[in-house]
């Protein structure tokens, strides 16, 4: 008979007495992994009935697609050219690029492994353990409410200018409230909730309804890439619009390229959605690699090849941060009607990497809630729509509470420091399970690579923002790089892999997982000062909210969890599928 725990939350004394072994359950706990049968059974069962596996490599080609162009090129690329990069957008946008390319390889081998809905929080909960996941997975969840709050509050822009009213009239300020945070944007409320009833009903539906949108969304894209190329001006690659303004390629120098990346990584956080959506693929083996990787390289090229026609319309410092593309063609004599149409376009596309994105969010926290280190009414999937209905609504409405009063710049910078971190995590998370088998394998010799390579990265990446250009510069640096690509050759020859993908792995390993990291720690380096206080504030609430909280529900749950003949069954029925 399956034993009952009495809930540490049941009653006041309850909670105290639960409170005084707080120390007890974080040793029980908080580094405590699941295995990936636990994932796919008994934590699975929680969410009640199964999410129907219904998407194919399309799908997930076209949930990419429409969930990273849509946002980020419309929201990012104005700023981090205008006052990060300059005409070197078009370089901060392959970096991105790149480094997304080598974190979705990492998502993607894990994602093979454990097709579920819970992305980097369960390859950190099988990997590293609860309190790792649910530190990363808190961060996760808060990136994707901000960057759809940002993206929300962008479409306002760009509609506006699709129909020719000024975003002023959109918003209106409340004098009472601090700058930044007193421009009342009530349209972005309205789209977030909308978009929250349709992702609600079906996850099929809402493919095949961005698959459409998607495809027109590209004819706007196209329109957009051959006016810049036939309208624009290669000048503008060198010459600014105010001769006092810094010129030529790299106005804001080589550092200004690496900055805007760190930026416009918002542009790629679609990627991730795409993996959340595992649980629902027909076949995770041939379906993930393909959805993944092929949607970070097809928007990588759209990226660039719209940051070059950007560029070439106008002089970097004469872009609209807010609004670029359809600013472009404001004021210029007979092309008034290129900037309406550039706004519609925008405002379609941002549309669907809202419904991506939000498809996303949902997912994260529903698996979230089947670990029960936030309440597990998150993980319940309805039966008839066979979505988490729960989780989508709840943080749909707390994504408009954020859009209606918080300004775009101070999300961007935010979301940037969040995602980079994550991505961080699983990377060296790719890297730990490839070389540790749990119970039959040190975890030191790993452990110490990899917390050595993180340490001489960031040492790389202090001397770049803080030692001035030069010859001592140039020579730490390379010492800096000397001893990274030692530690690598050391761990490849020294300590031997413990396990092979079965289906899936990233290649090249570990270099193009450890690229993965020293990018993410190049890129988190480019960040500004408040960026981390505000990242270092939600970090210690996450911590709070954990030891209060979850550790004793987590330890509830773990009392009083059992397998059960159902779970291995659909275990079963899993491994069948992967090897269809």
């Amino acid at each position: 008979m399956e034993q009952t725990v009495v809930s540490s939350f049941s009653t006041i004394p309850t909670y105290m007495h639960a409170l005084s072994q707080t120390p007890k359950r974080l040793a029980l706990r908080a580094i405590s992994v699941s295995t990936p049968f636990q994932e796919l059974s008994q934590v699975r069962d929680r969410s009640g009935p199964n999410m129907r596996r219904s998407l194919r490599w399309y799908d997930l080609v076209g949930l990419g697609i429409g969930g990273m162009v849509g946002a980020g090129i419309f929201v990012t690329a104005g700023k981090a050219s205008h006052s990060y990069a300059g005409p070197a957008v078009i370089l901060s946008y392959a970096i991105a690029g790149f480094c997304a390319l080598l974190s979705a390889f990492c998502y993607t081998e894990f994602a093979v492994d454990i097709p579920l809905a819970g992305g980097a929080f369960t390859y950190l909960r099988v990997t590293f353990g609860e309190f790792a996941a649910f530190f990363t997975g808190a961060n996760l969840v808060l990136d994707y409410v901000l960057s759809n709050a940002a993206v929300a509050r962008s479409f306002t822009a760009y509609f506006g200018t699709a129909i020719g009213i000024s975003t002023t009239k959109w918003r209106f300020t409340v004098s009472i409230l601090p700058k930044g945070f007193n421009e009342i944007d009530v349209i972005a409320v309205l789209v977030i909730l909308i978009i929250t009833l349709i992702i609600c009903y079906s996850t099929r539906e809402s493919s095949v309804v961005n698959m459409l949108l998607t495809a027109l969304h590209l004819v706007f894209i196209v329109f957009i890439v051959v006016m810049g190329f036939t309208k624009g001006d290669v000048k503008n690659f060198t010459i600014p619009e105010n001769p006092k303004n810094p010129g030529g390629f790299f106005p804001y120098g080589l550092t200004g390229a690496f900055n805007g990346a760190a930026l416009v990584y918002l542009s790629y956080i679609g990627y991730d959605a795409v993996s959340t959506m595992a649980e629902e693929v027909h076949n995770p083996v041939r379906d993930i690699p393909i959805g993944v990787s092929g949607s970070v390289i097809i928007v990588t090229v759209l990226y660039c090849l719209m940051s070059v026609s950007m560029t070439m319309l106008l002089p970097y410092d004469a872009i609209n941060s807010e609004a670029a593309f359809t600013g472009a063609f404001k004021g210029e004599k007979g092309l008034e009607w290129v900037s309406k149409v550039i706004g519609s376009g925008a405002s379609f596309g941002i549309l669907t990497s809202l419904m991506v994105s939000m498809l996303g969010q949902a997912r994260y926290m529903c698996v979230i809630g089947r670990s029960n280190v936030v309440p597990s009414w998150f993980a319940r999937v309805h039966p008839k729509t066979s979505t988490p209905v729960n989780a989508s609504a709840f943080l749909g409405i707390l994504t408009a509470g954020i859009a209606l009063f918080t300004d775009l710049e101070i999300l961007l910078n935010l979301v940037s420091i969040g995602t980079l971190f994550v991505f961080y995590m699983v990377a060296n998370a790719v890297v730990y399970r490839r070389y540790v088998a749990i119970g039959t394998t040190n975890p030191w010799p790993t452990l110490s690579f990899l917390c050595s390579f993180s340490v001489t990265c960031i040492l790389f990446t202090l001397i770049w923002q803080f030692v001035p250009s030069g010859t001592l510069q140039d020579i730490m640096l390379a010492v800096c790089a000397i001893i990274a690509i030692a530690l690598l050759l050391l761990f490849q020859w020294l300590v031997p892999q413990a396990r092979k993908p079965e289906f899936w792995g990233v290649p090249l390993m570990p270099w193009l997982p450890s690229m993965s990291i020293f990018l993410n720690i190049f890129l988190l380096g480019s960040l500004d000062g408040p960026s981390y206080i505000r990242f270092v504030f939600f970090s210690l609430l996450a911590a709070i909210v954990y030891v209060f909280y979850s550790v004793h529900a987590s330890y509830d749950a773990e009392k009083n969890g059992s397998f059960s003949p159902k779970n291995t069954i659909m275990v079963l029925k899993h491994q069948e599928l992967a090897v269809v």
